[in-house]
Parts: structure tokens; C-alpha cells; sequence
């Protein structure tokens, strides 16, 4: 093999491995992104619940009137969130869920 030859396998070998380690970087903080988003989406949807029955002295019930009523928005198409009411005086069921990725 040729000194030449030996210099380009050998560069193809350091891009390579720097396009492996970006990608790596990339999957790696869009992980921690979603986590973010998800933090921030559950610390809305208790702000906004405790503020509805602070103000109206009942809870919401349904999602639609706390995103009509409060301003809540997120990513329909990245969450779903499942609002179950109980009752006028009883903090409803939340559960956030994570739509077509697999949890880190």
C-alpha cells in the first residue's frame, strides 16, 4: 500500500469518527430536550390546574378549558396528555406520555 493510500484511509477513518461522535452529541442533548420539555409541559398543567381552582373554586374539566382558559400550549404531535377529572374538588388525574420515541 502506498504511503498516500495509507493517508486517506486514515483521513476517512478521523471523519468518519468525528460524524459518529456529532451524531452521538446530537441524539444525546435532543434526549435531554425532550426531558426539558416534558419537565416544563407537568409544571404548566399543575400551575395551571391549582390556578383554576384557586380563581373559579373548582378544577378544570377537561384539558381543552385549560388550554382555552390558562394559554396551556405544547407539542401535540411529541406529548399526549391524559386528563382524567374527578371531581369539582378533587385534583385530577395527569399523566403526560412521550409519543413516538422510546424514554432514554
Amino acid at each position: 500500500m502506498r504511503r498516500t493510500d495509507l493517508n486517506n484511509l486514515l483521513h476517512l477513518l478521523r471523519v468518519g469518527a468525528f460524524l459518529a461522535v456529532m451524531f452521538w452529541m446530537l441524539s444525546v442533548f435532543g434526549a435531554q430536550n425532550i426531558e426539558r420539555q416534558e419537565e416544563s409541559l407537568r409544571l404548566a398543567l399543575e400551575r395551571d390546574i391549582v390556578q383554576c381552582y384557586a380563581l373559579e373554586g373548582s378544577y378544570p374539566p377537561d384539558l381543552a378549558y385549560i388550554e382555552e382558559h390558562y394559554g396551556l400550549t405544547y407539542d401535540h404531535g411529541t406529548f399526549f396528555v391524559d386528563y382524567r377529572p374527578i371531581g369539582d374538588n378533587l385534583y385530577p388525574d395527569v399523566t403526560i406520555l412521550r409519543l413516538g420515541s422510546k424514554k432514554p
